[in-house]
């Protein structure tokens, strides 16, 4: 049982967990935290899905969360020095790690926490949305993901939807037989610079981001069909947003729409730096888990790439913070005229 905060993290880094295929990596962190001394109940997301809720008392209060699941392609961690470098150093591997020694620290302080730890935050959120069904007595959650070691002020949304065009197949010897569904997709597509976005003075702008695109059978052939998948990073409402697309689009395609995770605004507590996240989180689809807070380590700019990566000296300041954070927020909650009992 090690309580050295980088090599706990490239523990939970040596088994692969991305999004979809969390249970191995899941059944690991229950018996691991089990034999740390906690009392751990697996919340079912999906068949071999499950999110770890672990406890210390019978109605815990503050909850430190995170997501397990990771982005493709796996990455296998090592060390080099005082950095852990691969998938989930930094998000979210690492952080799970850091509130792991926290919340015992927190535990051995008699502070009423718990810890969560979902799947799939990096693709619908279904974990979060399964363990919102089982609040428990949470008031209080921190939510862990990369913020350089600063307190989140707010989080932008994210909105996700699929464009798609039809054409006519013909011989691309003859295209004036045929109606390329390339062609009206990239025509589109030029256009996206152009859309006037709402912007918010807390949140800043709303971007959009062509993720994928596919379309054509061959390249003798003119393309009968095309799509592009695209996310909007929301910083005003879904819906206004998605009138904005439907407008551009005006019949020349068609959309679907996907996933969406709406903007927040959070709690703050003084002692903290502060910033805006410009990602999405779980916290929209935690609400019945306590007033929101967002802190974690390590670098957005990193994650999701080749160069992901997080120092000890980072981890270390976040098992602070941590700790610092759930005994601040708590005393907040204690003296809330909302919570029952309280004066």
């Amino acid at each position: 049982m090690t309580n050295d905060v980088l090599r706990l993290a490239a523990e939970l880094m040596a088994i692969d967990s991305t999004s979809g295929h969390e249970g191995e990596l899941m059944a690991h962190v229950s018996l691991m935290l089990e034999s740390r001394g906690w009392r751990v109940k697996r919340i079912p997301v999906s068949p071999g899905r499950t999110n770890v809720f672990a406890t210390c008392v019978h109605a815990p209060i503050v909850t430190l969360s995170t997501h397990l699941d990771t982005v493709p392609p796996y990455i296998p961690p090592r060390i080099e020095g005082d950095t852990l470098w691969g998938r989930g150093a930094c998000d979210a591997k690492g952080i799970a790690a850091a509130m792991i020694l926290a919340a015992e620290q927190l535990r051995e302080r008699d502070c009423p926490v718990a810890l969560l730890f979902v799947v799939g935050e990096e693709v619908s959120h279904d974990g979060a949305h399964a363990a919102n069904e089982n609040p428990g007595t949470s008031r209080v959650l921190i939510d862990g993901e990369p913020t350089d070691g600063k307190l989140g002020l707010g989080t932008k949304g994210a909105m996700r939807a699929i464009i798609r065009t039809a054409g006519v197949a013909a011989h691309s010897a003859y295209p004036e037989l045929g109606d390329s569904a390339i062609t009206k997709l990239v025509s589109l597509l030029q256009e996206l610079p152009s859309l006037e976005l709402p912007y918010d003075d807390l949140l800043g702008a709303t971007t959009i981001n062509v993720g994928q695109i596919v379309g054509g059978v061959a390249d003798n052939v003119i393309a009968p069909s095309a799509e592009a998948r695209i996310m909007v990073r929301l910083v005003s409402d879904a819906e206004e947003i998605w009138r904005l697309l439907q407008w551009w689009v005006a019949g020349r395609a068609t959309l679907e729409r996907g996933s969406m995770v709406p903007a927040m605004r959070l709690s703050v507590v003084p002692g903290f730096e502060t910033t805006v996240a410009a990602f999405a989180t779980d916290m929209p689809a935690l609400t019945r888990w306590g007033t929101p807070y967002l802190y974690g380590p390590g670098s957005i700019h990193v994650a999701h790439t080749v160069q992901e990566r997080v120092t000890r000296a980072e981890l270390l300041e976040a098992v602070d913070g941590y700790v610092r954070l759930a005994e601040a927020a708590l005393a907040i909650d204690r003296l809330s005229p909302a919570r029952p009992g309280a004066s």
